[in-house]
C-alpha cells in the first residue's frame, strides 16, 4: 500500500516497522510531528521527556536493555543532548539507537542555523540524510541495522523541508524486533576513564569499518547522466540540484559521516567540473578538496540560509528568475503575533508600562519582544532567562536587579530553568522570575509536559507543582496571579521586583487556543463612548484595529477576553451584536 506522508510522518513509520519498543523526545520544531504520530503506535513506549538530554538518555537506556530505540529533536536540541552523545559513542549499543535530529536552514522556527553533520563528526558517529519521505521510512529502518552491526548510535539528519514535506511512501508491515539479552559489562557501559580509553579504541576502528561501508553501500550512489557536469549532493539539496542542473552527473551521498573517499574519487574522475551543492556549512565541500580534488561549491553558493532550485541557476548559472506577484495589489505586511486572548499580552503591557529589563525565553511569549509591546531585551535559549538575569544584576548590581526580571513558559522552565532558579537561590540573587503558567507547551502545537498532568498519549499522570517546586528550591516568595487582571499583577510585580530576596511570580492562564477554553464571543468600539486615545491599542492585540479617523475591532479575529477593556477608562467597549 502506498500513502501520501509527511517526511516526519515516515520516520514515524520506519519506527513502527523496524520494531522499535521506546520512543523519547522533547518536542521542538521541524521535528515534533515525528514522536506525535509515533505515539499513535500503541506497540511503542514514547514520552515526551523534561528535555532532549533526557529524551536521548532514556532512549540509551532502552538500547543498553535490548530494545531498538528512538530519539528525535530539533538540531539545537541536539546541544542539549550533545553530552549523551559523545558518550554514548564510547559505549556503543545493544539494541538498535537512532537519533533522529531536524535541521531549520533559514531559521524559519529557531534561534539560530546549526549544521548538524558536525556533531556526527565530533562524536564519531554515523550520519544519514534522506532526501525525501521514501528514504526517510526507509533510512530509519537501515539505520537500526547499522547501529546494531557496527555497535554505534545513528543520527539520521532531516531538514524543515524534508521533514515537512509530503511524497509516496510504501507502507510494509512491522517487524517484530526479539528483545536482546541484557549482559552486565561495565566494560563497555561504564565509561570511567580506565574503561573509556580502550572504548576510544573501538570508536576509531568503527569508524575505519563504517568508510568502507560508505564507499559500497546503496546509502551512496552514482547517478550518471552528461559527464560534462557532476554534481555531489545530499539530502534536499540533492532535489534542488535535480531540478536546476537537469540531466547532468550526480553524486547522490545517503551517508554523509563518514565520506565515501573511493566514491568521490571515482565520481570526480569521471566528470569535467565538479560542483557542491549543500545546504549550511561546506561539510562535504572541505572533505572533498582535502582529497585533492577540484571543486565549485560555497565560493558561489551562500553558506546562509535555504537553498531552492532558482537560487542554484542564479548563482551557478546566472539565470536570474523573475516571480511574478500572486496579485496586482499591495498585500500588508503580516508579522507573526500573539494570538487574540494570549495569555502573555496582559503581563506585557505591564511590565512595559513598568520599564522593566526583561530576560528572556524561547516560546510563544518571545514574540514580546516585537512591536507594540517590545518588553523584552534578550533572548538566547531555553532556560537561558534566569541565568541571564542573575548575570545583569551580579553585573551592574542589585539596584538594577530590582528593575529586571526573567520570563520562562512553564515547559522551558521544567525543560533547563530550574537550574538556573537554583543558582539564583545558592549564589544569593536577587532576581524575580516570573514563569508563564498557560496550561501546555504552546509554541510547537499542545504538546503536554510534566506541569499540564498528562503523558504524550493523553493519560492522566502526576502534576508538577510548580509552587511546591519553587518552595523546595530555596524561594520563600512565590505569587499566583491571572496576568488578564492588570492591576493586580502590576502591584505583585512591583512588589516582588523590590523585595530583597528572590521571588518567583507564576503567570497562570491558560493558552487561548485551547479547546476547554472558552470566551464570551467578540466585543466592539462604540463610536460615541470612544475619545481616540489608543490606550486599547498599547495591549498589541491583532483584533483592534487603528482605522485613522476611529479605532474598531476585527469581530473576526476577537475571542471576547475583555483585555482591552482593563485598559479603556472611557467604557467604550461593548458586546457585539447588542
Amino acid at each position: 500500500m502506498k500513502k501520501l506522508m509527511l517526511g516526519n510522518e515516515a520516520v514515524a513509520r520506519g519506527a513502527y516497522e523496524a520494531g522499535v519498543t521506546v520512543a523519547a523526545a522533547y518536542p521542538g520544531t521541524p521535528s515534533t510531528e515525528i514522536t506525535e504520530n509515533i505515539a499513535k503506535y500503541d506497540e511503542i513506549y514514547s514520552e515526551w521527556s523534561p528535555n532532549e538530554k533526557v529524551a536521548l538518555e532514556v532512549a540509551i537506556g532502552a538500547s543498553i536493555a535490548g530494545a531498538r530505540a528512538i530519539c528525535s529533536m530539533k538540531h539545537v536540541g541536539l546541544n542539549v543532548a550533545a553530552d549523551p552523545l559523545f558518550t554514548a559513542s564510547y559505549t556503543g549499543v545493544n539494541g538498535g539507537l537512532v537519533i533522529m535530529v531536524a535541521d531549520d536552514p533559514g531559521m524559519h522556527s529557531s534561534q539560530n542555523e546549526q549544521d548538524s553533520r558536525c556533531y556526527a563528526k565530533g562524536a564519531k558517529v554515523p550520519m544519514l540524510e534522506p532526501s525525501d519521505s521514501q528514504e526517510c521510512k526507509d533510512f530509519v529502518k537501515k539505520a537500526f541495522e547499522v547501529s546494531e552491526k557496527y555497535d554505534t548510535p545513528v543520527i539520521v539528519r532531516l531538514s524543515t523541508r524534508i521533514s515537512h514535506s509530503q511524497s509516496i511512501v510504501e507502507i510494509c508491515e512491522r517487524s517484530e524486533y526479539k528483545l536482546k539479552d541484557y549482559v552486565k559489562d561495565p566494560a563497555k557501559y561504564v565509561m570511567m576513564p580506565a574503561m573509556a580509553r580502550p572504548r576510544h579504541v573501538e570508536v576509531e576502528k568503527r569508524m575505519a569499518a563504517l568508510k568502507e561501508l560508505s564507499n559500497t553501500d546503496e546509502f551512496n550512489k552514482i547517478e550518471w547522466g552528461n559527464k560534462e557536469i557532476g554534481v555531489i549532493t545530499s539530502g534536499i539539496a540533492y532535489q534542488y540540484a535535480r531540478e536546476a542542473f537537469g540531466d547532468v552527473s550526480y553524486l547522490k551521498l545517503g551517508m554523509v559521516h563518514p565520506l565515501p573517499d573511493k566514491l568521490i574519487k571515482e565520481f570526480a574522475s569521471q566528470v569535467k567540473t565538479l560542483y557542491i551543492i549543500e545546504e549550511l556549512d561546506p561539510f562535504i565541500e572541505e572533505y572533498v578538496k582535502t582529497l585533492g580534488i577540484k571543486a565549485i561549491g560555497k565560493e558561489k553558493l551562500p553558506i546562509i540560509g535555504e537553498y531552492s532550485a532558482n537560487l542554484i541557476r542564479e548563482k551557478i548559472f546566472g539565470q536570474k528568475v523573475e516571480t511574478k506577484p500572486v496579485t496586482d495589489e499591495q498585500i500588508p505586511v503580516r508579522p507573526p503575533v500573539m494570538c487574540p486572548g494570549c495569555p502573555h499580552r496582559g503581563m506585557y503591557y505591564v511590565l512595559r508600562k513598568l520599564k522593566l529589563t526583561v530576560s528572556g525565553d524561547i516560546g510563544c511569549y518571545t514574540l514580546g519582544a516585537l512591536p507594540p509591546t517590545q518588553s523584552m531585551d534578550t533572548c538566547v535559549c531555553m532556560g537561558a532567562s534566569i541565568g541571564g538575569a542573575l548575570g545583569m544584576e551580579k553585573a551592574r548590581g542589585p539596584e538594577f536587579g530590582k528593575k529586571t526580571v526573567a520570563v520562562i513558559g512553564d515547559s522551558t522552565f521544567i525543560h533547563s530553568g530550574i537550574t538556573g532558579l537554583i543558582d539564583v537561590v545558592y549564589n544569593k540573587g536577587n532576581s524575580t522570575v516570573i514563569i508563564l503558567d498557560n496550561s501546555i507547551t504552546g509554541m510547537t502545537g499542545h504538546q503536554h509536559n510534566p506541569t499540564t498532568g498528562f503523558t504524550i498519549k493523553g493519560e492522566p499522570t502526576k502534576q508538577v507543582d510548580l509552587e511546591k517546586l519553587c518552595n523546595a528550591i530555596g524561594i520563600d516568595r512565590v505569587r499566583i496571579v491571572d496576568p488578564f487582571d492588570i492591576k493586580e499583577f502590576e502591584k505583585v510585580v512591583k512588589e516582588e521586583t523590590q523585595a530583597d530576596e528572590p521571588s518567583v511570580i507564576i503567570s497562570q492562564r491558560p493558552c487561548a487556543l485551547l479547546k476547554h477554553v472558552k470566551f464570551e464571543g467578540p466585543i466592539r468600539i462604540s463610536i460615541e463612548k470612544c475619545k481616540k486615545c489608543k490606550m486599547c491599542l498599547s495591549v498589541g492585540c491583532p483584533a483592534i484595529v487603528d482605522k485613522g479617523d476611529h479605532i474598531e475591532v476585527n469581530e473576526a479575529l476577537c475571542v471576547g477576553c475583555m483585555l482591552c477593556t482593563k485598559v479603556c477608562n472611557f467604557n467604550a467597549f461593548e458586546k457585539a451584536g447588542e
